[in-house]
């Protein structure tokens, strides 16, 4: 695992903790430096503060994402508006955590990813399912003929769906494979994203294949 954090308490911190979880975990402390690392040497996981001396975290972020999509990029920041997490999403995070937070919810999202990721380089590259077609390496999405333009977290979900398609999965198993979380009454985000991928996914003459189950959860696959 790769840390790119430029606090020394911050990176200390959760050098000793991920350490102490059985994780090997090097650390650079400005973008420039860790831009180079993830990109020249090998990792599982990328956790990048947003807020870095050199290149922006953000800049790093771009970087990853047209050259190591594959690579799971995890956004730490001080930063908490709507609006903020929507561009660290959308220009590629695959999950984002807002200072200050727990070292437990962190690894729980370092878990998420490792699955996520372990899940893309099995045997199965490729995922089909009605018209949609997932291509698990170079993480592109097609319904029909049509690419569809997914972030880090609405391609996971797809994925997770399309894994288990024509079941029907509840909200708190989406949100534990896709998020790392237990069951968290108050959090919709579960929803919010089905709706995302639904828009994504919807043609003029043909809905996106997700249904919903009512009390329970949503099931991907034709029909209601």
């Amino acid at each position: 695992m790769l840390l790119i954090e430029d606090e020394p308490g911050i990176v200390d911190f959760l050098k000793r903790g991920l350490q102490a979880e059985g994780f090997s975990v090097q650390a650079a402390l400005d973008g420039a430096e860790g831009q180079d690392r993830a990109l020249n040497e090998s990792f599982d996981v990328v956790v990048l503060d947003l807020m870095l001396p050199g290149v922006a975290g953000m800049d790093v972020l771009s970087k990853l994402r047209v050259q190591k999509p594959e690579l799971p990029v995890i956004v730490l920041t001080a930063k908490g508006e709507i609006e903020d997490r929507v561009a660290g999403l959308d220009a590629g995070a695959a999950d984002y955590l807002v200072k200050p937070f727990s070292l437990a919810e962190l690894l729980a999202r370092v878990r998420a990813q490792l699955r996520v990721a372990a899940q893309a380089h099995s045997a199965t590259t490729t995922l089909r399912a009605c018209d949609v077609a997932v291509d698990l390496l170079r993480r592109k999405v097609t319904r029909g003929e049509e690419t569809v333009a997914l972030s880090a977290t609405e391609f996971e979900l797809l994925v997770y769906l399309m894994r288990h398609s024509g079941q029907v999965v509840s909200r708190e198993q989406i949100l534990s494979a896709v998020w790392g979380y237990e069951h968290d009454p108050a959090t919709n985000v579960v929803d919010v994203y089905v709706g995302y991928l639904r828009r994504k996914l919807r043609r003029p003459d043909n809905p996106a294949p997700i249904h919903t189950v009512r009390r329970v959860g949503y099931r991907f696959g034709n029909g209601s």
